[in-house]
């Protein structure tokens, strides 16, 4: 496919994301991993430690013919909290801080219009970060396609379906399999 887009979100748990991003029309590709760190190639473990700064990510492959950027960013925006810092839910610590790392200045630019666009419904100001592209470390295998993989998992159930539901009551119009 030619003229496809990438862009790197993170929203808490890459797991969360990952299902959440990966139901959209004009996705064509996800990668968990870690952006936004000082240590090359780091380990979950290392993430989770706090110590190399990273936070958990997913890269966006995808269609902009299908799906634009505004959209995708909206949805990410809206399908988790981008109010709380470092923090999502019970999951707490800089590896799950909201953030987006856009590639060029017009990326940014969407960023910041979307922030505009959404900032009256919530509560609180977005604190989600806006940064230039970095260096991104895919996760371990286990973290990629999480939870297509382990629906059953008492995390997935608990936490990530609660987001799934959320995409498909509000966002239906952009699901794959969906007219």
């Amino acid at each position: 496919m030619e003229n496809l887009q990438q862009v790197v979100v993170g929203g808490g748990c890459f797991w969360c994301v990952e299902a959440v991003m990966q139901r959209l029309k004009g996705v064509v590709r996800l990668e968990s991993g870690y952006c936004g760190g000082s240590q090359p190639n780091p380990t979950y473990r290392e993430v989770c430690s706090g110590i190399t700064s990273h936070a958990e990510v997913v890269r966006i492959t995808f269609d902009p013919k299908v799906i634009s950027l505004h959209d995708l960013l909206t949805i990410f925006m809206t399908t988790h909290d981008p109010t709380t810092l470092n923090r999502q839910g019970n999951d707490k610590g800089t590896q799950y801080r909201s953030i987006v790392f856009y590639q060029d200045d017009a990326q940014k630019a969407t960023i910041l219009q979307v922030f505009d666009a959404i900032k009256h419904i919530f509560p609180d100001p977005i604190v989600t970060e806006v940064s230039p592209a970095m260096p991104f470390y895919p996760a371990e295998d286990y973290h990629q396609n999480y939870y297509n993989d382990n629906p059953v998992v008492p995390y997935c159930r608990i936490v990530i379906s609660p987001k799934v539901e959320k995409l498909r009551h509000y966002y239906s119009a952009y699901l794959k399999g969906q007219s």
